[in-house]
């Protein structure tokens, strides 16, 4: 199975959207909350190329990026091919 991890801050929609669809395929991700350290959202920052916004999301070190990047690579069958196999 594919190493996801998803940046997020609390009470942020776009983040429970994202989470939603990963759960909703059964992929299990590694969540980092940035909202309280400013040096995990720097970090969040310089892997995803300058981008300050949450979700942002990777699939094996790729940046997919934000919940409408998420649902868009879904909508074209892209994104079932970068989770792997069912376990």
């Amino acid at each position: 199975m594919a190493k996801i991890e998803i940046y997020t801050q609390p009470y942020c929609p776009y983040c429970s959207r994202a989470k939603a669809l990963l759960e909703s395929k059964g992929a299990d991700f590694e969540e980092t909350d940035v909202s309280m350290d400013s040096a995990l959202k720097q970090a969040m920052m310089m892997r995803a190329g300058g981008r300050r916004t949450v979700p942002q999301i990777f699939i094996d070190d790729r940046l997919i990026g934000g919940c409408d990047d998420l649902y868009a690579l879904d909508a074209k069958g892209g994104l079932d091919p970068l989770l792997g196999p069912k376990a």
